[in-house]
């Protein structure tokens, strides 16, 4: 699935946890996920309001909670507990760029800085609740029109703050944005977060079919305009081969050993990559070193990126938005010497699974590139 958002009106956490919600999204399986993660003293429920017309679900989130801040590290291990692992990698990663920017800004580590307007627990409880709100309706990419930014003043814990806030333009680097008639904040950093978190992709409304149109009520009825973010849900259809919105992740490594490499693609297939790789180069110094990449899913992109990080000891990865064309595939069974060998066969080729060839190898003696020929020499004419 994939889906659109029209956040014309702005953005924030309470707004696209209450539109996901609005598509379907199990409001059940959202409040499990918020409660793997072992806090207390929350609720999360929903109520329909009208937003200058327009019917809107409102994600109402009431905390018992009186911390008036917390350190990154500290939200950043509730959400780690978050189950299942693709969401709490999904919040991490939103609460981590949060503290990332917050720590340029206050020239502060992700460790020590402070979050004071996103240091309750009602962060989690965004962060988390979309996360599992997006596993739960399958949504694979995330797309937007532009997004809507008043101007202004905000009061924050550090006294006056214009609006945007230093925080919220840090994290929609990259994003589409356009001016609203409005001295009111419009997209919190929470709600910026979860876009660059998404891996968003900005413009029209994709070609798509669609199922099912949600809306999610910011707390204000803004005179003049909905306070309201639009959410389209649908398949995506193309007169073309599919095209699915993929990310690319790489890292330049120039201290790591062959044997530390050997295992690192082997080990980013296991954690969900669509492909990787290893290319040789020369980085800085002259030094020979390896790039290693992963082609992954957005929603996978997640986990990968943790598995390189962790394998590597890399202390930086690179993320791009691709397009991948595919074309359409099929599996056959071939019987040779008594065993089963898969074969891919595309529109144009046909291959063996190589790992089928050298199981048959290892059992026979009979050389693979001999076996891969028989393969080939059997299949019916396509």
């Amino acid at each position: 699935m994939i889906l659109w958002l029209n956040p014309i009106a702005g953005i924030s956490g309470d707004m696209m946890l209450g539109a996901l919600l609005d598509l379907g999204a199990p409001i059940d399986v959202v409040r499990d996920a918020i409660e793997s993660t072992g806090i207390t003293g929350w609720t999360l429920e929903t109520e329909s309001v009208e937003r200058q017309g327009v019917r809107a679900t409102h994600a109402i989130v009431t905390v018992d909670d009186h911390v008036p801040a917390r350190h990154a590290s500290e939200l950043l291990d509730m959400a780690s507990r978050a189950m299942p692992e693709q969401v709490s990698q999904f919040a991490v990663r939103a609460i981590r760029s949060v503290a990332e920017t917050e720590a340029k800004i206050h020239d502060s580590t992700v460790e020590k800085v402070h979050l004071h307007e996103l240091g309750g627990v009602d962060t989690i409880v965004d962060t988390v609740g979309v996360a599992a709100a997006l596993a739960a309706l399958d949504i694979t990419a995330v797309y937007s029109g532009a997004v809507g930014l008043g101007i202004g003043q905000t009061h924050a814990a550090h006294g006056l703050l214009p609006v945007p806030a230093p925080a919220t333009l840090g994290l929609l680097r990259g994003a589409r944005v356009v001016g609203v008639d409005t001295d009111t904040e419009t997209v919190t950093p929470t709600g910026a977060a979860l876009l660059a978190t998404s891996g968003t992709r900005y413009g029209p409304v994709p070609a798509m079919t669609m199922h099912s149109v949600g809306y999610g009520a910011g707390t204000r009825d803004t005179p003049g305009r909905p306070n309201v973010l639009t959410a389209v849900l649908g398949t995506p259809v193309s007169d073309a081969d599919p095209v699915d919105a993929m990310v690319v992740l790489e890292t330049n490594l120039d201290d790591v050993t062959g044997e530390v490499l050997a295992v690192v693609v082997e080990r980013l297939l296991a954690a969900g990559a669509a492909d990787a790789w290893i290319s040789p180069g020369t980085g800085k110094k002259g030094r020979p070193m390896h790039t290693v990449s992963a082609l992954c899913s957005q929603l996978a992109a997640a986990t990968v990126e943790e598995r390189l990080l962790a394998e590597t000891g890399t202390l930086g990865v690179r993320r791009t938005i691709v397009d991948r064309r595919t074309l359409p595939r099929r599996w056959i069974d071939v019987e040779i010497e008594g065993m089963t060998v898969r074969v891919k066969v595309g529109p144009h080729r046909a291959k063996p699974e190589h790992d089928d060839l050298h199981r048959v190898s290892d059992a026979t003696g009979i050389p693979v590139r001999t076996l891969a020929d028989r393969v080939m020499a059997s299949i019916p004419a396509q």
